[in-house]
């Protein structure tokens, strides 16, 4: 029980945190939302690499590097140190001193000022938070399969599982069930942002990131050791038919596709959960850090992620009917972390990564849904700053409540890794659209809105036919590709070219626009 013990304790301390954030605020709006804007080099890099790294990044690489190999690292990992950085600095600098300088809170006023268009928030602003929502389904999904693995043989007459068909004990009996994990998961998060705000969020991330980043090395150097070190874990793999057929890239990663996979991380630069925290900055030197950083911290996070999903691979062997990938990481700690204290840590840390970024975006969307419609529509004189924050909770408990109910349905069929892909390339097919806004004086709103339905249009017809279609018999399981390319590519072709051609024909901004946003 010392495991659980120490996660217990570690969600504990999430708890203080929050209360003692709380002691911090202001009582403003402006304090809730963006934390007075105060935050230096430190903070902002430990809270925006947390809130990044959530369980697509560690629960989701291991999975795929499970089912794929270390192509994976290809994938995700070396495109995203590089093109997050750079949109940190492209991107994020830019809407920083505008948001600071006109006083913005969230993407959709920045985007209805610069289009002069107030129907434009309001059709942003659905679709960031349906984009929002599968990635809250990333973090509550992954938080609940590796806690159930993680807690195995804790609550044997709590939580029986039936032997498998071999007559063998299923692997994660007795373990707390994903269904209550992600439950408490969700509560704890819950807790601390209501009451410290983006503040807490700014803390928790800060103290998750170290957790995360100090005890994955730990879990690394303990699964390689007692898989006999590096050189015998990886020969393990050479020598396994399973696992030595997902170590190479070649034949399950083809060339375009893993080219096209550069397109994903280009969705940084439209996260509303990323958008709230640049406006926390204190000025624009607290980004150097982050740019600067972040690639090596990727690098930290994401190779040993991979490589335990390699191993698992040789380790675990084929899984058995009803096992899902994401259980993998879980699985690869319990039963090779053989130390209480370490295990319970290592469950910490891995927990950390998944919260931290569901604290962001919880936030971000009862901000938006605040500012973006309640204030909006009704006045900024109609509503207290109390009454603000009162509106921003009951929306936040709102899509918590969503975000769980739909946890529960794709609990057992959705992969973790496929899923934040999908959400990915929704934020990234928005990229143009923020690009345009901030380094093109012709972009137009009606170039905008044209751009934005397009996204809407071809990455709804992508999704279905790829998770919600029903294939059939014989069809292969791996992602869907569109010429050999990942759909984002096409989505964020699609999405430029409409903003370019419909914005050359259309009416442009007024001179005053042009002079706010471009001096």
């Amino acid at each position: 029980m010392t495991t659980f013990y120490i996660l217990v304790g570690y969600l504990s301390l999430l708890i203080g945190l929050g209360l003692l954030s709380s002691r911090f605020f202001k009582g403003t709006s402006s304090d809730y939302f963006v934390v007075s804007r105060s935050v230096g080099s430190f903070l902002l890099l430990m809270s925006i690499f947390g809130t990044t790294m959530t369980g697509f990044a560690i629960v989701g690489s291991t999975a795929k590097a499970y089912t794929t190999g270390v192509g994976v690292y290809g994938l995700m990992a070396s495109w995203s140190g590089l093109i997050h950085s750079a949109v940190f600095f492209a991107v994020g600098i830019r809407l920083w001193a505008v948001g600071k300088r006109h006083g913005y809170l969230t993407q959709c006023e920045f985007f209805r000022d610069r289009f002069e268009s107030p129907r434009l928030g309001y059709l942003l602003f659905p679709i960031l938070v349906l984009l929002v929502i599968p990635y809250l389904l990333v973090g509550v999904i992954a938080a609940g399969k590796f806690i159930q693995p993680t807690t195995a043989g804790l609550f044997p007459d709590a939580f029986p599982m039936p032997p498998l068909p071999n007559g063998q004990p299923h692997p994660l009996n007795g373990g707390i069930p994903p269904w209550l994990g992600s439950a408490v998961i969700c509560f704890i998060v819950l807790f601390y942002v209501f009451f410290g705000g983006l503040r807490g969020a700014v803390w928790a991330n800060t103290f998750q990131t170290i957790v995360f980043m100090v005890t994955g090395v730990i879990a690394f150097y303990m699964i390689s050791k007692n898989l006999g070190g590096l050189k015998a874990a990886s020969e393990s793999v050479l020598a396994s038919d399973f696992a030595s057929a997902r170590a190479s890239r070649e034949g399950m990663i083809g060339k375009l596709e893993f080219l096209s996979y550069c397109f994903v991380p280009l969705s940084v630069g439209m996260f509303p959960h990323l958008f709230q925290h640049w406006l926390t900055a204190k000025s624009a030197k607290s980004f150097k850090l982050t740019v600067v950083a972040h690639p090596v911290f990727i690098m930290i996070v994401w190779l040993p992620c991979i490589l335990i999903g390699i191993w698992a691979a040789a380790y675990l062997g084929p899984l058995g009917e009803g096992q899902s990938p994401n259980s993998v990481l879980g699985r690869m700690v319990g039963q090779l972390v053989h130390s209480p204290v370490l295990s319970g840590l290592v469950g910490a840390g891995v927990l950390a990564a998944i919260m931290s970024s569901l604290d962001s975006q919880f936030m971000c969307l009862g901000t938006m849904f605040t500012n973006d419609i309640v204030v909006r529509k009704y006045g900024a004189d109609r509503f207290t700053d109390a009454q603000k924050i009162l509106i921003a909770r009951a929306f936040i408990l709102f899509v918590v409540g969503i975000t769980y109910a739909l946890s529960l349905w794709l609990m057992n069929s959705a992969h973790v890794f496929d899923l934040g892909v999908w959400c990915f390339s929704g934020f990234a097919g928005l990229f143009p659209l923020v690009v345009g806004a901030l380094y093109w004086k012709g972009t137009t709103a009606a170039g905008a809105v044209a751009s934005i339905l397009s996204v809407v249009v071809v990455w709804s017809v992508l999704f279905y036919r790829d998770i919600i279609a029903v294939k059939p018999a014989g069809a292969a399981s791996d992602e869907m590709l569109v010429f050999g390319m990942m759909p984002v590519a096409v989505i964020v072709a699609v999405s430029t070219v409409t903003l370019i051609v419909v914005s050359l024909f259309t009416r442009k901004p007024g001179e005053e626009t042009i002079r706010k946003f471009f001096v």
